[in-house]
């Protein structure tokens, strides 16, 4: 036999539990009569009185004795495992990101949020593709673009700046970097790379002929990053991303002109879970070191 609508295994079940019909809509937000007709319905697809109607109480007849404790143990059943995916659900922070993003900014970080939220487990999911919300699994996103997504709440964290950047033991080899046209005489990583016509054209070199093979191309910041740092050539890159590195005299940036290209790195995530408290209290964490490093 086929179960029956379970609206109405859910009004007998709580009707059971109280032993009182009036009690039992109050608990599901019925009314008495519509709690009646629930139990009308299941009475006749189970084939008997699961209820005797007394005066003034309801008693479970023989049958409904025997159905009340297994129907309360199935949604018990059913309440823990909602319950224990609800834990999980909010206990796990999925945060989708661009590798650059990940590698460069967010992964040296990440423990400084996990310590101000230690209930918070994250997942990193690294990936150029754009993820859709709505068919996969992830809370919040970071990605990069020239403007906002419909359906998402977008916060701007930087632009996209670029300037040329290399080891200090690449500078020494030709006796440091004193002007632009000293990058000529160095292998350039990526010269194909739009950003190399823009930041010279900043400074006055129309058309710059770099060393290297435009068909080079390393794909990620942070590769290109890390091929500069072992002394590979010349790289340009977002400093912002590479902050560390500069501080501790890793890399060299040897002119304070940046170009700004249109694309800039956003914070996202889908509107209707904007108060979700994992989602706010990352959104909170991410804008607040975002400014500090504005400062």
């Amino acid at each position: 036999m086929n179960l029956p609508p379970l609206a109405a295994i859910r009004v007998f079940e709580a009707a059971a539990r109280h032993g009182n019909f009036t009690k039992a809509a109050e608990e599901l937000g019925m009314t008495q009569a519509a709690v009646s007709y629930q139990i009308k319905l299941l009475e006749e697809r189970v084939g008997t009185a699961l209820f005797l109607r007394l005066p003034r109480q309801v008693v479970l007849t023989e049958v409904g004795a025997r159905l009340a404790p297994s129907t309360t143990e199935a949604f018990e059943i059913l309440r823990a495992a909602f319950a224990t995916t609800r834990e999980s659900a909010d206990g796990v922070l999925t945060i989708t990101t661009i590798p650059t993003f990940a590698a460069t900014w967010l992964v040296p970080r990440l423990g400084s949020f996990q310590m101000e939220h230690p209930s918070l487990a994250v997942r990193l999911k690294s990936t150029r593709d754009m993820l859709d919300f709505a068919r996969q699994e992830a809370d919040v996103g970071i990605r990069s673009g020239e403007t906002k997504w419909p359906g998402l709440v977008c916060h701007k964290l930087f632009y996209a700046n670029f300037t040329p950047m290399l080891s200090p033991a690449l500078a020494a080899s030709i006796g440091g970097i004193k002007t632009p046209e000293d990058i000529l005489k160095l292998p350039v990583l990526d010269p194909g790379d739009p950003w190399w016509t823009i930041w010279f054209k900043l400074v006055g070199i129309e058309k710059p002929e770099l060393r290297g093979d435009v068909r080079n191309r390393l794909g990620d910041q942070h590769l290109e990053g890390r091929a500069v740092l072992a002394g590979q050539g010349v790289g340009i890159l977002t400093p912002i991303f590479f902050q560390s590195e500069l501080q501790q005299g890793q890399l060299i940036q040897p002119f304070d002109v940046v170009g700004t290209g249109k694309h800039a790195y956003w914070l996202v995530y889908p509107e209707a879970r904007r108060n979700v408290p994992k989602i706010r209290a990352f959104r909170d964490w991410v804008l607040s070191h975002i400014d500090e490093i504005k400062m």
